[in-house]
């Protein structure tokens, strides 16, 4: 048999799972990868991505998120590309896993953990970058002001203060694997902040900012939140890109070599996209 590109169905998941926690990251165990692509949010999915097989059997697989998103009073229909991961004995037909995916009419494609050598293939197929200037931020134990603040992880009290979009968005990644939710409350405001664990020269040290509701009280309570961030989850830093959190954090310093993320769209911008609905929240590496 020829070797043949595939969608991946609900039936081929368990089989692509154990694929890319074998050849990709076995620190994902198989069941992670399963849970990660059946996203809990409500979504039409025409597949999971696609997959080759030799044989029958899954030689390499990229993974699909879908989303449809409200922008601009239009519904607007997302394809994130996840984890890419083909055998090198059949690495000639890797490029064919892409092809499938973008040949899919109607979405608006992002990439947020493209590899190296990802990247210039990305670039040749009219892809372009985010600015994803980051700042990385000390968590550190700032004094604070008893009974001013409020900030907590506590889903009941998160399900109380937000609502409307907020809480939409909560609920929908409420159970997703790789997200932590904080809540920060002074006086009548609030702020929802989403944040996932990050390695960074394999250590898991860090917390990247994914999504902050209300950036000026988030600039405002961004001490009040390391310390949180340090004494609650145990994380020692923060990487903050600027375009999420429209601040920078005081202190701290600029990184010299960003993780580049890109988008490949008809219409839409840059600051008209987002990191929810994705590989970022789904899947914890």
């Amino acid at each position: 048999m020829a070797v043949e590109v595939r969608p991946i169905t609900g039936f081929d998941v368990p089989a692509v799972a154990n694929f890319l926690h074998e050849h990709l990251n076995t620190r994902v165990p198989a069941d992670a990868w399963e849970r990660s692509v059946r996203v809990p949010w409500t979504v039409d999915t025409p597949n999971h991505g696609f997959m080759l097989t030799d044989n029958g059997a899954v030689v390499g697989a990229y993974l699909a998120f879908y989303s449809q998103r409200p922008i601009d009073g239009r519904v607007e229909r997302f394809c994130n590309l996840g984890a890419w991961c083909v055998l090198p004995s059949h690495r000639f037909h890797g490029i064919r896993l892409l092809k499938a995916l973008l040949a899919q009419d109607g979405y608006h494609f992002t990439d947020f953990s493209p590899s190296g050598s990802v990247v210039p293939l990305n670039e040749r197929l009219k892809f372009e970058f985010f600015d994803t200037a980051t700042a990385l931020v000390p968590n550190l134990p700032w004094p604070t002001r008893p009974g001013r603040d409020v900030i907590s992880s506590d889903p009941a009290l998160i399900e109380r203060t937000l609502t409307g979009s907020d809480l939409e968005i909560y609920r929908d990644h409420a159970m997703t694997a790789a997200t932590r939710h904080v809540v920060l409350v002074r006086g009548t405001e609030s702020c929802y902040v989403l944040f996932r664990r990050d390695r960074r020269k394999n250590l898991p040290l860090f917390a990247s900012v994914l999504h902050v509701s209300n950036p000026d009280l988030f600039a405002r309570m961004a001490r009040p939140f390391a310390r949180h961030l340090l004494i609650r989850h145990r994380v020692p830093a923060t990487l903050a890109e600027l375009r999420v959190v429209q601040c920078r954090p005081h202190p701290s310093v600029l990184l010299r070599s960003p993780r580049r993320k890109m988008f490949k769209s008809p219409s839409l911008k840059a600051d008209q996209i987002d990191y929810l609905y994705s590989e970022l929240v789904c899947v914890a590496w």
